[in-house]
């Protein structure tokens, strides 16, 4: 792999995202390269059956809550790494491929899931998405990995 410049990390609240971190940490002072910590709010999706009795229950994700997250990712960043907060705000996979072709970053670095090919073809795959039509390399790191690792 060569050097990278900018490496574009994709934030949740999910054990797989903070493995993400770490891998992205690493090749951040391993190549003296910029981390772009990125979070999606995405619209709040009703289930199809059932949505006048849980629609009321769902909430939008708000603002304050990406700002924290990235906030505490930003803060686990050692110093000497320079590091950008981005929120972006609809379909995460359309806004992530958005962001690596408008700013030019080197590599892509996100958790999967590990929902597996049938859920990820029922309910679709951010990784799967971004994976095959990034413009930049992608690096993911599973959910069982993440696991291993805490465990």
């Amino acid at each position: 792999m060569t050097a990278c410049r900018s490496i574009l990390v994709l934030l949740d609240d999910f054990p797989h995202a903070d493995q993400a971190l770490e891998r992205a940490i690493e090749l951040a002072g391993r190549d003296d390269a910029w981390l772009i910590l990125l979070h999606v709010i995405e619209p709040v999706h009703p289930p199809a059956v059932g949505a006048a009795y849980v629609g009321g229950l769902l909430s939008a994700e708000s603002e304050d809550h990406a700002e924290a997250l990235l906030g505490r990712a930003a803060a686990r960043v050692p110093e000497g790494i320079p590091v950008h907060r981005v929120i972006r705000h609809g379909d995460a996979a359309a806004e992530i491929l958005c962001r690596v072709e408008a700013a030019g970053h080197d590599l892509v670095v996100m958790g999967s899931r590990g929902r597996g090919s049938i859920r990820s073809l029922l309910l679709g795959s951010v990784s799967r998405a971004v994976i095959h039509h990034s413009p930049a390399p992608v690096v993911t790191v599973h959910a069982e990995a993440a696991k291993r690792a805490a465990a």
